[in-house]
């Protein structure tokens, strides 16, 4: 069983506590390795660590700072299958889900690299006469990334620290401690591509321990993926402290599906957006909405679709749907399974029990349908994360629109329809920040922020895109003004030239 360590000043360091937080294989349910629950005392070194690095990084020339990132996406394309590997291992999503993420994290550092481009400010000469004003984007200082389990490679790898260190800052990045050997590993990449000691400093540790980030004076912002509760926490606890917060949290995301839209590509796309890394995603499909006229065709073809999935260990080639995180986490799926048989949902198809030969005690959940639920229903409105779809029925477009709006969240939103003027209508109006037309899982790629609206997402600057540039750096604008010589020997006792 693998011992971790904490990353600091590109050492890995035995920590002092004797508090280790188990670490699963979830295709096994075998204890693979321990993290350890760094204690404050620890933390407050790699705080101090990343300011003492700030400084100087800060300093250096970012056609500099990108050549590291260059040397880092090279490293990940060399390391590719290693790495899948290991997400795999430790998350349980399937093989080529994982490839998916280390892709996306490559993608996202790729966007970093455009940092030299994107930090230019903007200029204008004679903006009063004889005055011209200059803005400049300049690094801000300590960041904190608060990582979740489910993305272990693309959310902390390539969301948060390329463009944070891109922009001159420096990152402590505290990884989930349910996956965190994919963090470390990246630390190791990090290194060997020459990044400076004390600018990506990694941790795992339990929220006592990472409350310090919020209320520290030298950690200058917050970015944060995972639960709403938490997520408002850290909204409302660093920015009352005059810190950068930017957290996503949960979402329910909606599909709506008019009768004109193609039956089997509706709903393989549905399939592929609800069991996808088994519905551990925020931008999973737990629910669609569709028009009863086509609503019992849908349901069954989602059904014997689902049934075709095959389940197994996520390293397995041949599977197609892996297990969940954790024992603790199936067990909270499988009850909101049960509430939902409680509260009336028709349940189409039972994921519970299921079973994957020589691999029993893995966190294994089958797919899972249900039918006629209502917005009442707390299996339809709150996040479940599984591999759990939902069916709502309704008669029109405009009472499935504005089914879709009453949910609390609104990370994301699909119409399924062949219909020009419903897919721009949708667009114009449903309340979600990402949309897709005929695309199950509308995540934009990294030119674009992940953008996130309601209860799905708390800040003013998203991640990635310009958001992810304006996010890491802040505004100063410079205005000068020069004389020649005759004018300065010319000049009376008062300059005042009437400027405010």
């Amino acid at each position: 069983m693998k011992k971790l360590k904490f990353f600091m000043d590109n050492r890995f360091i035995e920590s002092e506590t004797g508090d280790y937080m188990d670490v699963y294989n979830p295709s096994t349910g075998e204890v693979i390795a321990r993290a350890p629950c760094c204690t404050e005392s620890e933390v407050e070194r790699v705080i101090a660590s990343s300011r003492a690095a700030y400084r100087e990084w800060s300093a250096t020339p970012v056609k500099e700072r990108v050549q590291v990132l260059y040397r880092v996406r090279a490293l990940i394309e060399k390391n590719l299958d290693e790495l899948t590997l290991l997400v795999a291992t430790e998350h349980g999503k399937v093989l080529d889900e994982a490839r998916g993420e280390l892709l996306k994290a490559m993608e996202a550092t790729e966007q970093a690299i455009s940092a030299p481009s994107l930090l230019m400010g903007e200029s204008l000469m004679d903006a009063s006469t004889g005055f011209d004003s200059v803005l400049h984007r300049q690094p801000v200082g300590v960041f904190a990334g608060i990582a979740p389990f489910n993305f272990p490679a693309m959310i902390p790898m390539g969301w948060m620290a390329p463009m944070c260190i891109a922009c001159g800052n420096t990152m402590i990045l505290k990884a989930a401690s349910m996956t965190p050997l994919t963090a470390m590993r990246f630390a190791e990449l990090y290194r060997e591509a020459g990044l400076p000691e004390g600018v990506l400093n990694i941790v795992t540790c339990s929220r006592r321990e990472a409350e310090i980030f919020l209320h520290h004076p030298v950690v200058n912002g917050i970015t944060f993926v995972g639960s709403t509760s938490v997520g408002r926490h850290i909204y409302s606890t660093a920015s009352a402290k005059g810190k950068r917060v930017q957290a996503l949290c949960e979402a329910k995301n909606h599909a709506l599906v008019l009768e004109d839209a193609p039956l089997d590509r509706t709903a393989r796309g549905i399939i592929n957006a609800y069991l996808g890394c088994a519905g551990e995603r925020c931008m999973a499909l737990p629910v669609v909405v569709v028009q009863e006229k086509i609503a019992d065709a849908l349901s069954e073809t989602i059904v014997r679709f689902s049934r075709e999935r095959v389940v197994g260990p996520a390293y397995e080639k041949t599977s197609e749907l892996g297990p969940l995180v954790s024992k603790s986490h199936k067990a909270f799926v499988e009850k909101c399974i049960e509430e939902g048989v409680k509260e009336g949902a028709k349940l189409l198809l039972d994921g519970r029990g299921c079973k994957v030969k020589g691999y029993e005690n893995g966190f294994y959940l089958g797919p899972t349908v249900f039918d006629h639920v209502t917005p009442e229903m707390k299996v339809g409105r709150e996040e479940i994360f599984g591999p759990v779809l939902c069916i709502k029925r309704v008669k029109t477009f405009e009472e499935g629109l504005e089914l879709m709006n009453s949910n609390p969240y609104a990370n994301g939103s699909v119409i399924f329809t062949q219909n020009g003027y419903y897919a721009r209508e949708f667009a114009r109006h449903t309340d979600a920040g990402m949309v897709g037309i005929n695309v199950g899982i509308p995540v934009p790629v990294g030119m674009f922020p992940f953008s996130g609206n309601k209860k799905s997402f708390f800040g003013d600057l998203h991640v990635l895109g310009k958001d992810g540039i304006r996010f890491y750096t802040r505004v100063k604008t410079v205005t000068s003004r020069w004389f020649d010589e005759n004018e300065i020997k010319a000049e009376k006792v008062s300059t005042w030239d009437g400027t405010i």
